[in-house]
């Protein structure tokens, strides 16, 4: 049996590993992701094996691997002009002469003299960034905030349709992990978890997405980052099929729900405690019938999708104002309660420290203008003043010749204009700062976004109360009667001891 390896994305480890998903970090809004291959068998233009090319610098897969995350990795020089050396793409006089070339093994690499980058493990923070968009996604302000309104904890079930690119996905399965279904089991197996009476109860999150091609990708995506296992992936119209799985007709038993569609108002149906309920929202006339081929309303047996013993949240992710309405309308009609809607604005607030001054010439980050009317004023002295020297200098070497024009320059320094040139003045500047405190120099300042670069939708929360029958009645009462009747009788041999206590 192969080893068990978990996600990258909840415990990545202390160290990168081979075939393991990694982060080149670049810049804070650029992000590239790599699956480490360091073997030397695997298929690559390069002779140094799989290389990652950075504007930075170039960068094999074995120099990634088995470094601490976050270290500074430097980049190394590899030679782009032999691509295709190891592959079948030479022309057969290439493959017919002998060279070192020709040798399977990667090559030795040598460190660059410049450039670097750093190795950061995968977070559904960052993997929104760096990956592949399919879709529209939705971004950390937005899921972050999904997530806490749904109450979504370790060992919940979640649904979600329109999984897209995933962006969703990789942040509920964080959510609502309470580890590995296999693992565990094998763990029982081996006698580890003898004793214990109780059933763990595992997250897992059930993403449905109409389109087939996307599925697919997802699929291959969420095995390659280790959440197979937590995830279940189905190609299927909620509209029409709901939210059971078409392979065995198993359905999700969840705690929280997510749709990112069109129309949600038309999957509501499908979240109903009752096939009685499910019915009478067929009778809409905004809502089409599902056709009774494949749909589980014409099933024999019909079983909700969410979890009978809990009340059930749901957010939908709409950008029109009309798409909210329809749904909220919907949501009243089908039992739907506490709804709300939100819209996340999210800007980026940076704050830094600005320096402004003519001693700040020359520095970066810096606004090199003068800070005061005194700093102006005598900027505008030392200009005239070297104006006024060169025209000076200018007609007297005109009048005694060339001879005398190094005297001419000398009594311009003894009248105190010009003694010191800018590339003098900015060297020194530069000195100056070293000595400097420049952290604490400058006003505190802070500027926020320009526009906003995240998509953003309307939110639209409610909640679906847990259905309550006669029989849940009955054992409540009898259970919170019989707690009454005890709780009396060990209150009175109380009284009587604090009685007999007063009297004495």
């Amino acid at each position: 049996m192969p080893s068990f390896r978990p996600s990258p994305f909840l415990d990545p480890g202390a160290k990168t590993q081979d075939g393991q998903l990694a982060l080149v970090h670049l810049s804070r809004e650029h992000l590239t992701p790599v699956i480490l291959n360091a073997s030397p068998d695997a298929k690559s233009e390069y002779a140094e094996g799989c290389v990652v090319n950075t504007r930075f610098g170039s960068f094999p897969h074995s120099t990634l691997v088995n470094v601490p995350w976050g270290m500074q990795v430097r980049a190394v020089n590899v030679d782009t002009g032999r691509r295709g050396k190891k592959g079948g793409k030479k022309r057969k006089r290439d493959e017919d002469t002998p060279g070192d070339d020709d040798d399977s093994t990667a090559r030795e690499v040598g460190f660059a003299s410049t450039g670097f980058t750093h190795l950061i493990p995968p977070t559904p923070e960052t993997w929104t960034i760096s990956l592949p968009h399919r879709t529209q996604v939705v971004y950390t302000p937005d899921y972050s905030y999904v997530l806490q309104r749904l109450r979504a904890r370790p060992g919940d079930t979640i649904i979600e349709a329109g999984a897209g690119s995933g962006s969703f996905t990789h942040a509920s399965v964080r959510a609502i992990f309470s580890g590995y279904p296999l693992a565990e089991e094998a763990a029982q197996t081996n006698g580890a978890e003898k004793g214990k009476k109780k059933r763990k109860k595992f997250g897992h999150v059930y993403s449905f997405e109409y389109h087939e091609p996307r599925a697919i990708k997802l699929k291959e995506e969420l095995r390659d980052h280790g959440m197979d296992q937590l995830v279940t992936v189905t190609h299927a119209d909620v509209y029409n099929d709901g939210f059971s799985n078409p392979e065995d007709g198993t359905v999700p038993q969840a705690d929280a729900v997510f749709l990112d569609l069109p129309a949600p108002w038309m999957a509501l149906k499908h979240l109903t405690r009752s096939r009685a309920a499910a019915k009478s929202a067929t009778t809409n006339t905004d809502t089409p019938e599902p056709t009774s081929e494949g749909s589980s309303e014409g099933s024999s047996e019909w079983r909700s999708p969410l979890n009978p013993r809990k009340t059930v949240r749901i957010c939908t992710f709409s950008p029109c104002i009309e798409q909210v309405q329809r749904t909220t309308s919907e949501m009243r009609r089908l039992g739907w309660v506490d709804i709300e809607m939100v819209e996340v604005l999210h800007r980026r607030i940076e704050v830094r420290r600005d320096r402004i001054g003519l001693r700040e010439e020359g520095l970066r980050g810096v606004n090199a203008t003068p800070a005061t009317v005194e700093e102006a004023l005598g900027r505008l002295r030392e200009v005239e003043g070297r104006i006024k020297n060169f025209h000076e200098t200018m007609h007297g070497n005109a009048a005694t010749g060339a001879e005398n024009s190094e005297q001419a320059g000398d009594s311009d320094q003894v009248k105190g204009w010009g003694k010191e040139s800018k590339e003098q003045r900015l060297q020194r500047l530069k000195k100056e700062e070293k000595q400097r405190k420049t952290f604490k120099e400058g006003r505190l300042v802070h500027r926020t976004e320009p526009e906003i670069k995240t998509h953003t939708s309307y939110l639209c929360f409610a909640v679906l109360p847990r259905e309550w029958t006669k029989e849940d009645e009955d054992k409540a009462r009898q259970k919170w009667d019989n707690y009454g009747v005890k709780a009396k009788g060990e209150e009175a041999p109380k009284k009587q001891k604090a009685e007999d206590m007063a009297e004495a």
